[in-house]
């Protein structure tokens, strides 16, 4: 990857937090918890989702700059999500996680010398990847989710059209001209 490409998926990387928040305020919040099957996730939980992810994301960030070569350890997202009550946790708190995790890895990434992008980290599972290679999977990560979540809004309005406006009712019409109520009565 060339020094453009990496300023550039790098400032793509800082801006999904807005991004997410944008698209957020297209879905109403009254179908945050819907699921559109029982093994989606509905819009609530992918939020917990990519908190829980971000703070992953921010340790093995530092993993690979401080500790190159060492295992990277993963987590179960699907696990995390079943076991930690998701349904009872601030989706506020989470985007707030999110953006502030981000934006300090965001700056982190902007000040590293050529050479520490090449760095390495193990994973668990088996195979490895460098920063770079980490950087690029991580700046696909929010707008994947977006995806999904347009995608659960889609489903979610072909179940709940919205409503029709009521018509107005009608007035009873007006006489152009007033008379006064002693007016020959």
């Amino acid at each position: 990857m060339t020094r453009e490409e990496r300023r550039q998926k790098l400032e793509s990387f800082g801006c999904a937090p807005a991004l997410l928040s944008a698209a957020l305020r297209r879905f109403p919040k009254k179908m945050w918890l819907y699921k559109p099957t029982p093994e989606r996730w509905s819009i609530h939980e992918t939020i917990l989702h990519l908190a829980d992810s971000e703070a992953s994301a921010y340790i093995r960030c530092r993993g690979f700059i401080a500790e190159p070569g060492n295992a990277v350890q993963q987590f179960d997202a699907a696990r995390w999500a079943g076991s930690l009550g998701y349904y009872h946790q601030s989706t506020r708190e989470a985007l707030e996680i999110i953006r502030r995790l981000r934006k300090m890895t965001y700056h982190l990434l902007f000040t590293l010398p050529e050479p520490v992008w090449l760095h390495r980290a193990n994973y668990s599972g088996g195979g490895s990847m460098t920063l770079e290679d980490w950087v690029e999977y991580q700046e696909r990560h929010i707008p994947h989710h977006i995806e999904q979540m347009k995608q659960t809004y889609e489903t979610w309005l072909e179940t709940h059209p919205p409503r029709k406006p009521a018509a107005p009712s009608p007035r009873p019409s007006v006489p152009s001209r007033m008379f006064p109520l002693s007016a020959g009565l």
